[in-house]
């Protein structure tokens, strides 16, 4: 990988939105926000040139974007994206998870879309700044959160099919309510043996929206088969594991082993699934990151010797698995309860997050202080 050059932190500039939401209709939302319908009052824009850098770091508010016909963004899909949450902590102060591995992985993602990096100081101060202006935005109920989606988008106005010499970096804002509103519930899962997520060579290992486009036909197919997720394998041989739509995928063997697909270029890189690898560890459970054949989770399941599967991603942290489905087969049971060290292991991560348990790793930053 190669990393942004040693640059002068950025310095930003706030404009105030004059006509925020008053703060009993904010009030109101944050009650039950779901997921990404409502957003906040202001947003980040820093932009970026070839003969300039990165620049005019701002905070403005939260409107549409003034965006040319031509810009390359909407013709060739030279985008990026992270997700991740802002939590409210008992005592109201408000902390995020590991910002500078979703930094990190920005610029990863960056150098496979070549698009530019943005320094990770600088980030995680886009971050900051918009908690600043819009801290009251961060829900307090339980398991609730901020999502923030930051984002970079190829923004020059040109058809020519090459690497854009003008780019965007934006920060938005949505509150989000508890994934599993009634409490969390097994999903099953619809093996996709016709499409493919991602292959060799490709963008597989990149958060850019291209590889989620390519989910939502297969999704549908999912939903038709009474499933709530889909399931790739990889595009050449069509019998390894690769990852579910938008959550890596974990596997727990009936002697404690924890077993997941291994980084291969085609997976991303996902900072819940790290985190899940180091708790793992520390309680002495035994990791194994290797190729996992769709064969050996159905018959492990079959045999009993897998006797837990579950997905993992930023918005719903941790989702049981109880059934795989595919074109003339079903394993698991629909009405298994979620695992033991699936929602041993969820729960420890989420009292990570909003501050019921120690960090013993340092994995959160304070946006508000």
């Amino acid at each position: 990988m190669t990393h942004a050059p040693i640059t002068t932190p950025l310095t930003f500039t706030t404009e105030r939105n004059t006509h925020s939401l008053p703060a009993a209709e904010r009030e109101a939302i944050l009650a039950d926000p779901g997921f990404g319908k409502y957003f906040t009052d202001h947003m980040v824009s820093i932009d970026w040139s070839r003969q300039e850098g990165w620049t005019n770091a701002r905070v403005l508010p939260y409107g549409p974007l003034l965006m040319d016909p031509a810009s390359s963004v909407l013709h060739y899909g030279q985008e990026i994206f992270e997700g991740m949450k802002v939590y409210r902590h008992p005592d109201d102060s408000l902390w995020t998870f590991r910002p500078e591995a979703n930094g990190t992985r920005l610029n990863l993602s960056a150098q496979r879309l070549a698009l530019p990096q943005l320094p990770v100081g600088d980030f995680i101060e886009s971050l900051r700044q918009l908690i600043a202006v819009d801290g009251p935005w961060v829900p307090s109920g339980h398991d609730m959160s901020l999502y923030l989606r930051p984002f970079m988008i190829a923004n020059e106005s040109f058809l020519g099919v090459r690497a854009a010499e003008k780019v965007s970096y934006l920060v938005i804002a949505s509150p989000a309510g508890p994934y599993f509103a009634s409490g969390v519930k097994p999903v099953s899962i619809w093996l996709s043996t016709e499409y493919s997520r991602a292959g060799r060579g490709g963008t597989g290992a990149a958060k850019c929206g291209g590889n989620y486009a390519s989910s939502l036909l297969p999704q549908q197919e999912a939903a038709a088969n009474g499933c709530q997720q889909v399931l790739f394998l990889d595009a050449v041989t069509r019998e390894y594991i690769d990852e579910l739509g938008g959550m890596n995928v974990f596997f727990v063997k009936k002697d404690g082993t924890l077993l997941t697909p291994n980084l291969n270029g085609n997976i991303l890189h996902g900072v819940t699934r790290a985190s899940i690898i180091q708790l793992a560890k520390d309680r002495g459970v035994a990791v194994e990151e290797r190729p996992i054949t769709i064969t050996e989770w159905k018959d492990g399941v079959a045999s009993g010797d897998i006797v837990e599967t579950f997905a993992c991603g930023t918005a719903a942290v941790i989702t049981p698995i109880n059934v795989l489905k595919g074109p003339g087969f079903e394993v698991g049971d629909p009405e298994a309860p979620a695992g033991e060290f699936t929602m041993s292991i969820r729960e420890e991560l989420t009292d990570i997050h909003h501050g019921r348990r120690p960090d013993r790793h340092g994995w959160l930053t304070r946006l508000d202080a």
